[in-house]
Order: C-alpha cells, then structure tokens, then sequence
C-alpha cells in the first residue's frame, strides 16, 4: 500500500445543486491514498504528531459499509462527514469484447450507431489522439483549453480544465514521470472533447478532466472519447482500475463494472474555530439541499437547470 499524509489548503465547498455559491478552507493533513487501497487498511494517525499549522485530518474516499453520522464528537476531535457517494470505476483486465458483454444488447447496438453516426460526419474514420511525452503535453493542453473554455462546466462551475501555471506545471511533471495521459476528439482537424488522466502505481487510471464543444452534442463526444479510451485501455493491457473519482453521473455508472460507497471524512481538532466551521458548512449545505428540493418538487428544477447552463 502506497500512501502518506500531505498537508493541504482544503476548500469545504458548498453549491446550489451544481452551482458553487463559495468555499471554506481549512488547513489540513490529507492522506494520499487510492480507495482500492483503503478498502484493506487505513494508516492511522496520533493527535500527538498533527503540526500545529493545521486542523486536522481529511481522508477523502473512504470505502464505508453503511452511512456515518454527518456530525460527531469524539474524545479528542470532531468528526465532520459532508457527503457520501458511489465510486464507479471499470476493471480493465481482460478483453474488451468480454467488457462489451456486460452491456444490454440494446446499449451494445447504442454505441456501434453512435460511433458509426460520428464517423460518417468525419468522412468515414474517426480522428481521435492520445498526448502522454513531455513534449506533447502543451499541445494537449492548448487543444484542450479550447474546448474548455466552450463548456458550462467552466464558464458556470468552475470546473474546466485548470487554466492556472500550476496545473501546467503538474502536467509536464507527470508527463515526465510518464504518468500523464491526455485525449483529444477531433472533428476535422477541430478539437470537440478531452479527457485527461493521470496514473498511480498498482495499475490505476484515473479520471480527472472530461469536457466537449456543446455545438457537438447530438454526437455524444464524451461518451464517444470514453469508450475509444477504454478500448485502448483494455488493448495494450498493464492497467488494472480506470477510476471514474469522485461525483456521479448516467454516463459514469453506464460504463462502470463496479462502484464502492465512499465518504469523506474530517477529523478536526475539538476547538471553537473548528465548531464553527463545520456547523457553518453544514447549515449552508442543508439550506441548499432544501432549495433544490424544493425547486425539484414545484417542477422547476429542471426548468432553472436548462436556464442557467444556456446563459452560461
């Protein structure tokens, strides 16, 4: 098992459904560990040895068997637990043909006419390319970027490809550690979706940036790129687990083979400060729960949704 304690600035964020509203940072140790790992062991950690410069502790991903309590005092901290959620990920060893067999005969034949429907827009092949030398990396990103900066996930959320230096300077440092793997969809030379993953050890693939031109839609690029990824994947062999990460999604659990209850879980050190951080979030957050379900039961949710992502 790989993993250690990384002190970070960790962002509490609290949104109206997918919109962020604002975030609370709480300095913090993070255990860097891949949930696969944690499912077997979990390093545990003193209150004796946490640095002074931080509150606590945050172990991201956490395979639980049944929902923890969202708030809890313990002995010697508070334990915060935000949010709970399914991991989906695709075990990529074996053949992809036995991959395919997983899905309905409907969703097989769902797939072949998308791919077959695209291609026919591409003049018969489709054009897609991965980025993973050094030297390849500030093509991909600028690619990329292009398409990112088209999408509501980045003009609305936020959630774009990064476009700040140390997201850059992350890329080229994988890339060089031959952990960077970029795709890019083209549609006549145009890029129209990315995706970008980075590797861990023990055979681990990770999902972190998914994006495409909204004037490309009706061709589904996303779900066309992922598939085209996931061949590949299965293709050249060496990898164990494509992890979808955190977040949920129809097209995350339609290409998933399993998926792992996971929570979030804060310890922080039994303070007034840290009280008023955690009540602070979880009142902000239950408030905007409520809303959305309100807004969902008059009907409008939907409606407000479609709104906000096409004046984004």
């Amino acid at each position: 098992m790989t993993s250690r304690w990384v002190e970070k600035q960790v962002r509490l964020k609290v949104r109206l459904g997918e919109i962020p509203l604002f975030s609370i940072h709480v300095p913090l140790l993070v255990l860097d560990a891949h949930f696969t790992d944690l499912v077997a062991q979990e390093p545990q950690r003193t209150w004796s040895e946490l640095p002074a410069s931080v509150a606590g502790t945050l172990i991201s991903s956490k395979p639980v068997r049944a929902p923890l309590p969202r708030l809890c005092v313990l002995p010697d901290a508070i334990r915060y637990v935000p949010q709970h959620y399914e991991r989906f990920y695709v075990d990529v060893r074996g053949s992809f043909a036995e991959y395919l067999d997983k899905f309905s005969a409907k969703s097989r034949a769902t797939l072949r006419r998308k791919l077959k429907r695209f291609a026919g827009v591409c003049g018969g092949t489709i054009e897609w390319r991965e980025f993973r030398q050094p030297d390849a990396m500030e093509s991909f990103y600028g690619l990329a970027r292009a398409v990112s900066e088209k999408t509501y996930q980045e003009r609305l959320l936020g959630v774009g490809l990064p476009a700040d230096p140390q997201f850059r300077q992350e890329l080229h440092a994988l890339a060089r550690q031959d952990r960077a793997r970029g795709y890019i969809l083209f549609h006549h030379a145009q890029p129209i979706a990315y995706l970008f993953c980075s590797l861990r050890d023990g055979g681990l693939v990770l999902y972190r940036y998914l994006g495409y031109d909204p004037q490309f839609r009706r061709w589904s690029p996303g779900t066309l790129l992922t598939y085209l990824v996931l061949e590949k994947l299965f293709t050249e062999g060496g990898a164990r687990v494509f992890d979808f990460t955190e977040g949920g999604g129809a097209q995350k659990q339609f290409f998933a083979t399993g998926s792992t209850q996971c929570a979030d879980v804060y310890e922080l050190r039994r303070t007034v400060a840290n009280y008023l951080v955690v009540v602070l979030h979880a009142a902000a957050d239950s408030v905007s729960t409520a809303a959305v379900r309100l807004l969902d039961a008059i009907g409008l949710k939907a409606r407000v949704k479609r709104f906000v992502r096409s004046r984004a």
